[in-house]
């Protein structure tokens, strides 16, 4: 069915019923009758093919249709194996989500970001958790923190109902993923550190950082800082 579609997608020869055309090829263009462009594909042994059928004249193409066709159909199986399909993963936090069960989330969406998925991290408050919004909102800005490397913020937290939601891009589709030995290590590095330094660190970076693309963020850092 796809390849019938691309041959009917074309008119070829005696498919073509207008005066004159307009016949491009290596040597440039020129607009001749239609009759007279039929003649001359007929000489070369190939086929007169309308490729820009709403052009003043229409454009055509001198060449062998079944080749052409081939052509074409390469460059469409190429194209759609180059397109990325861009999920969007899910990290869910509660407002007092303890660190051993944050840097098991915080390494899956490092894993998502490598393979050019998008992140939507919420932080769901459940009843009287509600008074810990703004705990949760500090937890949020540390997640993106420390995925700083692997991607960029497109949202800054922001409350909806009774979930707030973060959500970070790809820096890269397709980076090659750090080796287990460095995870280990980093996942290491950041259990000995603290959460209020690594803020006061990351949040402190140029254009480039976290809050290049996040709008209010000198008042976010304001108030990471003076939490």
């Amino acid at each position: 069915m796809k390849n019938d579609r691309m041959t009917n997608q074309y008119r070829v020869n005696e498919q073509i019923h207008v005066r004159e055309v307009r016949i491009v090829g290596e040597d440039g263009s020129t607009v001749v009758p239609t009759r007279q462009a039929l003649d001359m594909a007929r000489q070369q042994g190939v086929d007169l093919v309308e490729i820009s059928p709403n052009a003043q004249p229409p454009v055509c193409r001198i060449i062998d249709y079944s080749k052409f066709l081939y052509q074409q159909k390469k460059k469409a199986k190429e194209l759609k194996a180059k397109q990325v399909k861009v999920e969007v993963k899910e990290i869910r936090f509660g407002p007092q989500t303890d660190d051993h069960d944050y840097n098991f989330k915080l390494k899956h969406a490092k894993e998502f970001l490598e393979d050019g998925n998008k992140v939507r991290a919420y932080v769901f408050f459940r009843g009287r958790s509600i008074l810990f919004k703004e705990q949760g909102e500090v937890l949020l800005l540390r997640f993106a923190n420390d995925l700083e490397e692997y991607g960029k913020v497109e949202q800054m937290p922001r409350l909806e109902g009774k979930k707030m939601f973060l959500f970070i891009a790809p820096k890269k589709a397709g980076v090659a993923k750090k080796s287990q030995q460095k995870l280990d290590r980093e996942k290491r590095n950041a259990e000995t550190m603290s959460g209020e330094n690594t803020v006061q660190k990351e949040g402190t970076s140029d254009n480039g950082g976290l809050f290049a693309n996040a709008k209010n963020g000198e008042d976010v850092l304001k108030k990471l800082q003076g939490e």
